[in-house]
């Protein structure tokens, strides 16, 4: 829990103290790569940490990643420069996506299934927390004392997350396997480029450069070059790091897709909800956070009552349920009344992170339930890759949507000199001095229907996620009872053979 709080406070502790690093270190036209960095570093390593930790285990794979995680920390702290701290959040990222993965998959080879709901909603407690705690620390830091304390203050956390790991975290023995595990690192690096590149295309698209720009469509390009070259040496490699079994099993690419989908439509509210409260309601900062973190109130209440409805009605249609009444609640945001108050759009957050609750948990203990040990690190890793890689398809798709509505309704503007975009006009809308009342009046409504717009395009995301439970994944996950499921087994990493294996199989 301690090593999830790691990842998930970085994530956004930085986001408040960015006035403070630019004034000290310069460097605002790529301060956004403070973010970009870290996530694409994280994302591109999932897949490596997965195919690692089933080959040799998660204890290395975890106290690696944390090691990695508080050098790259110390040397945050020490950044000279915008550069030099861009890059050294590169490294705090690497060992963030060993810290994503590892734990989620441990979690799943220490506790039995009927015990994992419990487990993975303190770990999505954990992750909520810190995720709102985040902003408030990294501006109390950054007021009060000085920024490189928020990387500084990860050290002594870290180091008693890597104390508690060594000492107490014990993997069962395992086997010997008959020849020396082999690495696919071609594997490795095509798919850490891959990555890159369109991640890179997407989180820089209409904001470094235009859409149809010649470095747009040069990194989408060459990652679709990337791409094709990954799929040839994966499917030539002995132990590939995305094998395609990934993807022909329809419980494991039905979660996939339907856990990019939610990937894709948590952008409305984390990055949208925000602007919303303070542009059109006139909220300030804390409060407007305030209305996005109810949201993180009511998922983790919701995933921890889930196995109560799962094992009654079974994963799939737990999830479908969970999915559907999130679909709804999009729905209904666009008809909440302008201006309105603050407990509307709140309202809905709550009634949105149970639903999201309800879908998330099930899935993913779902799809871990279906795999044996060897291949539950990959399976894990591959659920989280497609729900960060769905967050940034997301962040620049209805960035451009929300755009997009923007740019329509400030052709008509009562006013000439109007920002054209949604960051320019939050900011215009911060100064009351900026423009007249009728002016600020007409920006207030733009917004609200750019973020109606994105809204809609969230239910759409919704509907895609539906529609993949409905049509891939089976009625009931061929859910397995491995011998790590009972105290007494002498070695959870056995994959039971076709005799043991039948009565411990179950369709849930």
């Amino acid at each position: 829990m301690l090593g999830m709080a790691l990842a998930a406070i970085d994530g956004t502790i930085v986001s408040t103290a960015v006035p403070q690093i630019v004034g000290d270190l310069g460097g605002f036209t790529v301060f956004s790569w403070l973010f970009s960095g870290y996530l694409l570093a994280v994302t591109v390593t999932l897949p490596l940490y997965g195919k690692l930790s089933d080959t040799f285990g998660r204890k290395p794979v975890l106290i690696a990643g944390i090691i990695l995680f508080l050098v790259g920390s110390l040397l945050c702290a020490a950044a000279w420069n915008m550069a030099a701290l861009i890059a050294f959040r590169i490294v705090q990222g690497l060992g963030g996506g060993a810290l994503q993965g590892t734990i989620q998959t441990i979690a799943a080879d220490l506790y039995p299934l009927k015990e994992r709901p419990r487990i993975q909603a303190r770990l999505s407690t954990v992750w909520a927390t810190s995720s709102v705690a985040g902003p408030v620390a990294g501006g109390l830091l950054a007021g009060y004392a000085d920024w490189r304390w928020i990387f500084l203050i990860n050290l002594p956390v870290g180091a008693v997350a890597l104390w508690l790991v060594v000492r107490h975290l014990q993997e069962p023995s395992r086997p010997r396997p008959a020849t020396r595990p082999r690495v696919d690192w071609a594997g490795a690096l095509a798919v850490f480029a891959t990555g890159a590149l369109l991640l890179t295309a997407l989180v820089q698209g209409g904001v470094a450069w235009p859409w149809f720009s010649a470095p747009s469509l040069g990194l989408f390009g060459a990652s679709a070059l990337l791409a094709a070259l990954t799929v040839v040496i994966e499917r030539r490699a002995a132990e590939p790091i995305i094998p395609g079994w990934v993807w022909r099993r329809r419980t494991i690419a039905s979660v996939n897709l339907a856990l990019g989908a939610m990937g894709l439509l948590m952008v409305a509210p984390t990055v949208f909800l925000p602007t919303y409260a303070q542009s059109v309601l006139g909220l300030g900062p804390i409060a407007a956070g305030f209305v996005l973190s109810v949201m993180t109130l009511s998922w983790p209440v919701s995933a921890a009552f889930s196995d109560r409805v799962y094992n009654r009605i079974g994963f799939r249609r737990t999830a479908t349920l969970g999915m559907g009444a999130a679909l709804l609640i999009l729905l209904a945001f666009p008809l909440l009344p302008y201006p309105g108050e603050a407990w509307h759009p709140a309202l809905l957050m709550l009634l949105l992170g149970a639903a999201l609750g309800l879908f998330q948990l099930p899935l993913i203990v779902g799809v871990q339930s279906t795999v044996g040990w060897a291949e539950r690190g990959t399976t894990t890793a591959s659920v989280l890759f497609c729900r960060q890689v769905g967050q940034s398809i997301g962040a620049a798709l209805f960035g451009a949507i929300a755009n997009g509505v923007l740019a329509a309704r400030l052709l008509d503007a009562p006013v000439d000199g109007l920002p054209g975009d949604l960051d320019a006009v939050a900011r215009t809308l911060e100064d009351p001095g900026a423009v007249s009342s009728a002016a600020a009046e007409y920006l207030r409504r733009a917004v609200d229907a750019a973020v109606d717009h994105v809204y809609v395009g969230a239910a759409g995301a919704a509907a895609l996620a539906l529609l993949a439970l409905i049509t891939l994944a089976p009625r009931r996950f061929p859910v397995i009872t491995e011998p790590s499921d009972s105290p007494t087994a002498p070695d959870p990493a056995a994959t039971p053979t076709a005799s043991e294996a039948a009565p411990a199989r179950q369709d849930r």
